[in-house]
């Protein structure tokens, strides 16, 4: 079984944060942009998977931070994570990716809120 990376541990908590907002994201965007229709309340179709992607979304994140931050990288000489700048490059996009990817996932709950 091979590992996630870093990078791929992101990208696959991006694409579960995408699946576990759809349900409620896109009806407000949709609804924001001027965009209605009896069509638009079908997209509420993926609710009820929204707790499963919560959990993919947290775990890929939780992969991708425990690669950076607890399990010290080993790295051939010359490679180009031996240079302290790409950690922290990949640090960095990790709490840039991150901080939005949160901000989705409480999107329902903070709705609730104004209405």
């Amino acid at each position: 079984m091979t590992q996630l990376t870093g990078k791929g541990s992101l990208i696959a908590g991006v694409l579960a944060t995408i699946g576990a907002s759809v349900c409620c994201v896109a009806p407000l965007v949709l609804l924001a942009l001027g965009i209605g229709g009896t069509w638009v309340s079908s997209l509420t179709a993926m609710a009820p998977y929204r707790p499963i992607f919560i959990g993919l979304t947290l775990l890929f994140l939780g992969l991708a931070f425990r690669r950076l931050y607890l399990v010290p990288q080993v790295c051939a000489p010359g490679a180009p994570c031996v240079d302290p700048r790409t950690v922290k490059r990949q640090r960095l996009t990790f709490w840039i990716v991150t901080v939005p990817l949160l901000g989705l996932l409480a999107v329902p709950s903070l709705a609730q809120l104004f209405s």
